[in-house]
């Protein structure tokens, strides 16, 4: 099977261990087991718990346990709704192996995460690109959506809180996005991993799997959970849809690794005091990025609605990969190109990072635009 080089995670590959400062990073600052024991309420004497688990396969489709606590973070979901992933990256890929066959109609918004046009390209499926636009607000054209979601369409694919740009779908539009997919009967795919992480309000935006009767919803405990070591995501969707995932799974996963299930459990069953923390330094560290572009001349952008990362548009004679080669071979600071997600012109910031190392690289990045030419200006290493 041939399938595109994704872009992001040969970027990351590449760089992400040779740099000083990471603004590439899309985790909410990391948790150490000390402190999740902390939020959860425990302490390292709960680690004693751990002394009698014998080291053989866990509940194939994850413990009834942590089901109950993923399905406690929705609004109609129940543990039968719900099946364990190795990670959200392969929540992902098993629903597109288990919906799409070759020549189905795909409708995927981008940009987006590469998964949701590159696997159901390799399958062979029509992928229909739907283009967000920063003058919209980086949110989805509906008619334009329409028209690509043909009678007959197996799927339409997006993540919501964006990734890359952070733009935010709100519960209505994702009721008409639903409406739109019900009249010609098509899935709808909405990778969540960033769900709670809003900059307003409570948090967490509705997800699509409560919304619509053929809607699916992706996560994991990466990003908004700050845990990505556990490598545990999940799937929440009608159980037919599990039932099919089901087949594919037990050629790549058959269950994810205990330690990882108990330690995902602790902390979605103190799912508020987790994300809560997320959510203080996101918006802080959102309100510190706000300021440093507000005093760029050579940057510009739509202010993230939620998630992690920002997508910024630069004025500067040089790609988006020239720009951030250069950037972090001048100052040790790691942006994401526009280019590895398909959008040139554009950078990925991530501001989920501890506030002294966001405030750091956005210095360092400062002086090097200074250097820039002003545009229109040829550009010379």
């Amino acid at each position: 099977m041939r399938i595109e080089p994704f872009g992001v995670e040969i970027w990351m590959n590449e760089w992400e261990t040779r740099c000083e400062w990471n603004l590439a990073e899309t985790c909410v600052e990391s948790l150490t087991i000390r402190e999740l024991l902390r939020l959860a309420g425990r302490n390292d004497e709960d680690l004693s718990a751990l002394l009698p688990m014998q080291m053989t396969y866990g509940a194939i489709e994850g413990s009834d346990r942590l089901r109950q606590a993923i399905a406690a973070l929705y609004r109609r979901q129940t543990p039968g709704n719900i099946i364990v992933t190795h990670g959200t990256i392969g929540a992902n890929m098993l629903v597109h192996k288990a919906l799409v066959e070759r020549g189905d109609r795909v409708v995927a918004v981008v940009p987006t995460y590469q998964q949701h046009y590159s696997i159901p390209a390799s399958i062979g499926a029509d992928v229909q690109p739907l283009h967000l636009r920063a003058e919209d607000g980086w949110l989805p054209d509906l008619d334009r959506l329409r028209a690509l979601a043909v009678p007959g369409t197996r799927l339409i694919a997006l993540t919501n809180p964006n990734n890359p740009t952070g733009a935010l779908i709100p519960e209505a539009m994702l009721r008409e996005i639903a409406g739109i997919a019900r009249a010609v009967g098509a899935w709808v795919l909405c990778d969540e991993v960033y769900r709670g992480t809003d900059q307003e309000g409570s948090g967490r935006t509705a997800s699509m799997a409560d919304l619509y009767e053929k809607g699916i919803s992706t996560a994991g405990m990466s990003k908004a959970f700050s845990l990505a070591g556990l490598r545990l995501g999940w799937i929440a969707g009608p159980e037919a849809l599990l039932r099919a995932v089901s087949i594919h799974r037990d050629y790549d996963t058959i269950s994810v690794g205990r330690i990882d299930d108990h330690f995902a459990t602790l902390a979605l069953e103190a799912a508020e005091a987790v994300l809560e923390r997320s959510r203080a330094i996101t918006r802080g560290n959102l309100a510190i990025l706000s300021d440093w572009i507000d005093s760029q001349p050579l940057l510009s952008w739509v202010r993230p609605g939620s998630g992690t990362t920002a997508f910024v548009r630069y004025d500067a004679p040089m790609t988006s990969r020239e720009f951030c080669v250069d950037l972090l071979q001048a100052t040790g600071v790691l942006f994401t190109p526009g280019s590895a997600l398909g959008v040139e012109g554009h950078l990925r910031i991530g501001y989920a990072n501890a506030p002294g190392i966001l405030r750091e690289g956005l210095r360092r990045t400062g002086d090097f635009l200074a250097r820039l030419p002003a545009p229109g200006v040829l550009y010379t290493l």
